[in-house]
């Protein structure tokens, strides 16, 4: 079962997520090795596939690196779920083909650890730990389709 990782902050940066230092690859897998250690060194080895983050206010925020995304995939995160993302950071989201939820408060709706499942369509976050379904606005349907195709360019290669 996916779990939580939550870090109570706002303004996480894309040097946090994925440190400058390591911007000689695009090769997700390289990349998934040093994801969020600036932040937090052991992720990667807590980090499972399917895994979510959580995290406050402006998610993504600073350089507007695809590397950031790319890093979150090749370390198997599912989804970022935050508050509110930089605006860049967010469409690279979806342009990557990975999924940003936006949700008020989310850093204080979970725990480390919490158990969950995203019914990304429906917009439903079903809390297994907490026994709590948490309703998001889903994205728009363009924008999940892009997402279930790979990214951007991979659906403009099927239109």
């Amino acid at each position: 079962m996916p779990k939580a990782h939550v870090y109570k902050r706002d303004h996480i940066n894309t040097d946090e997520i994925i440190p400058a230092r390591y911007l000689n690859t695009d090769n997700v897998v390289e990349l998934a090795k040093h994801c969020m250690e600036d932040l937090d060194a052991g992720f990667v080895k807590k980090c499972k596939a399917g895994d979510v983050i959580v995290a406050g206010a402006d998610f993504g925020c600073g350089s507007s690196r695809e590397h950031a995304v790319w890093a979150l995939q090749g370390a198997k995160v599912a989804a970022v779920i935050a508050q509110s993302f930089a605006r860049i950071f967010y469409r690279n989201c979806i342009n990557c083909g990975f999924y940003p939820i936006e949700l008020p408060d989310a850093p204080n709706l979970f725990k480390t650890g919490d158990e969950i499942e995203i019914d990304y369509e429906k917009g439903l976050i079903n809390n297994k730990t907490q026994g709590t379904t948490i309703q998001f606005k889903p994205l728009p349907d363009f924008a999940i389709a892009i997402i279930k195709d790979g990214g951007l360019l991979e659906h403009i290669k099927k239109s």
